[in-house]
């Protein structure tokens, strides 16, 4: 049996993101800004991303102590050459882990047949507007959003369900697709999850005034089509979940801002260069490359990751700044994964 590792809080090492590319084709102002991320960015270089052996012998370790979930994201997982490979190796190793992927959308109408057959279980999809101008000016990228819904179909004809859409909520930017998302998805039978515009890094210009709280997400929404509240799937989930009275679907809401969400986290997050973040929102990584790439044995890795779960203490949505200001120095979404 896998030895159970719990931080200063109880609560066991679970969860792997691992963010396999800090690249991305979309400019997303919450995640990705273009002035910040321009034709001149310097990306991680080739050579010092997780090769997929190095990735695969982590998760193998990190099984002995209790890992049960992997999701792989990015920056834009897909954009990652031959990623399905990297797919086969992890089911091949570890055929009852739960596999999936957190996708833009832009590329899975073409890669996601072959990431079924090498194993992926599910796949989510972040989408911020169904109105393809709406779309375009979100993901500040001429791509149309009938390619993602393009991509969403054919993930559902394929097997890789059930399939969960994320929507990042902008005062001002997206708002008014609240009800329109939540119309499309609710006929097309989806899972549509609503997340609070959260302070992640440091270059998004976060601002409080530009968050939509998850409270008045939920009024908009019942006064047309009535909801009711759900329990959790499992304990630690991030989303509140509540059903439509009439009985088609449910809807999820990640009050990442205006309530604290993350009490009973599980997630460990791996960077593309092979740093450990302990919480999405952290602003030190620790360093799992070195070990990877030296000569380090697969106990002396167990044993410094068993050492960071153990110390971990963050709680960042619980102790939050009051005045709702951004704290610099956070490591930034496309680097970790969300």
């Amino acid at each position: 049996m896998p030895e159970k590792v719990c931080d200063t809080f109880e609560r066991p090492l679970k969860d792997l993101r691992i963010s396999v590319t800090d690249r991305c084709n979309f400019r997303c102002q919450y995640c990705m800004p273009k002035e910040i991320f321009s034709k001149e960015h310097e990306f991680i270089p080739h050579d010092e991303l997780l090769t997929f052996e190095e990735i695969t012998r982590l998760v193998n370790i990190l099984s002995l102590l209790g890992l049960r979930k992997i999701r792989l994201t990015g920056g834009e997982p897909l954009i990652r050459k031959d990623l399905e490979v990297l797919v086969g190796m992890l089911r091949t190793a570890h055929p009852e882990m739960e596999l999936a992927m957190t996708t833009n959308g832009s590329l899975l109408a073409q890669k996601v047949k072959t990431l079924k057959e090498h194993g992926l279980d599910r796949v989510t999809v972040s989408l911020d507007a169904i109105d393809d101008r709406t779309f375009k000016t979100m993901v500040d990228a001429d791509f149309p959003v009938e390619k993602v819904i393009e991509g969403i179909r054919i993930a559902d004809e394929v097997g890789l369900t059930p399939i969960k859409i994320n929507m990042v909520v902008k005062r001002g930017g997206n708002d008014d697709e609240i009800l329109p998302m939540a119309e499309y998805f609710r006929r097309e039978g989806y899972i549509l999850r609503f997340i609070e515009y959260m302070d992640v890094g440091s270059t998004n210009r976060w601002k409080l005034d530009e968050v939509v709280p998850a409270k008045e997400i939920i009024e908009r929404i019942h006064k047309v089509y009535p909801l009711e509240p759900l329990e959790a799937n499992y304990p630690g989930e991030v989303a509140n979940r509540w059903k439509y009275q009439d009985g088609k679907g449910e809807i999820g809401l990640i009050a990442s801002v205006t309530q604290p969400f993350c009490g009973d986290c599980t997630r460990l997050r791996l960077s593309a260069a092979g740093e450990l973040y302990t919480c999405l929102f952290g602003t030190e990584g620790h360093d799992i490359r070195a070990y990877l790439r030296g000569e380090a044995s697969d106990e002396e890795i167990s044993v410094f990751i068993t050492a960071l779960w153990k110390r971990r203490k963050d709680r960042y949505s619980e102790i939050r700044k009051e005045d709702g200001s951004q704290d610099t120095g956070k490591v930034e979404m496309s680097y970790i994964g969300g």
